[in-house]
């Protein structure tokens, strides 16, 4: 029996997070093109999927890291990926923790509405999947952010996923927009900026770049903009350590 034999399950988690979750607000729809899109956010730990799980745009699918959907993988993902930062004496217990969350994040994960990402050769099986369901109409959803500081706001960004544009353009012959979204939690914000439309004619590195930088560039801007508040930044530190948007 698998993780999304378990809807059911799903469905009664999903209603008691809604129920408790602070209701977000959505700004700058505005910025969204009529077309299908990708938008590109800060992943805001585990805010991020929350809140476009609950309160999406558009109809979306969010990319999720395919190790969360399988319960033996779960652990090892989550406490890499999560906990990193946690202080050495309180690591066994997000070790623990790991397994405990496993079952139920499989199943959370599986039936969310999610596209699972490959770190192998079957990433072209995500961007297939994306690109299907960009042509049907649906806005993705990434959170592209790793363990690497970009600035007060952001962690660095993973580039390679702009290389759907291409894929999507050679498809289509459409060129696709991506629009940096900032997720507030403490503000129960998602605010969208102005779109970068792809150029398939430019270099495919270079695009990943320019790309990737608007995206980081406008991100932060949007998150400056707002009144003053703390950052929930991608690595899970303590509150008293997670940075303000501005100074005072």
């Amino acid at each position: 029996m698998t993780a999304r034999s378990f809807k059911g399950l799903f469905k009664v988690v999903r209603k008691i997070v809604k129920g408790v979750y602070p209701k977000i607000k959505i700004e700058g729809m505005e910025n969204l093109p009529d077309e299908p899109c990708i938008i590109v956010a800060n992943h805001a730990q585990m805010h991020g999927p929350i809140c476009c799980e609950l309160y999406p745009p558009r109809k979306s699918k969010t990319w999720c890291a395919s190790q969360m959907l399988t319960v033996r993988e779960v652990p090892q993902y989550s406490y890499n990926d999560f906990w990193w930062v946690k202080p050495k004496l309180s690591k066994p217990f997000y070790k623990i923790l790991s397994y405990i969350i496993a079952p139920i994040s499989a199943v959370i994960f599986a039936n969310a509405n999610t596209l699972p990402v490959y770190r192998d050769k079957r990433i072209i099986s995500t961007f297939k999947q994306t690109v299907s369901t960009l042509e049907k109409g649906e806005d993705i959803i990434i959170f592209p952010e790793k363990n690497r500081i970009e600035n007060h706001i952001l962690y660095t960004f993973q580039e390679n996923f702009v290389d759907v544009a291409r894929l999507y353009y050679k498809r289509t012959g459409k060129k696709l927009k991506l629009v940096p979204m900032y997720i507030a939690p403490r503000l129960h914000k998602m605010c969208l900026g102005p779109a970068v439309e792809y150029n398939p004619q430019n270099n495919a590195e270079d695009e990943r770049n320019r790309v990737c930088r608007y995206l980081t560039d406008e991100i932060t801007k949007i998150a400056e903009e707002l009144p003053r508040h703390r950052i929930v930044p991608y690595a899970n530190l303590p509150v008293r350590l997670q940075p303000f948007n501005k100074e005072k």
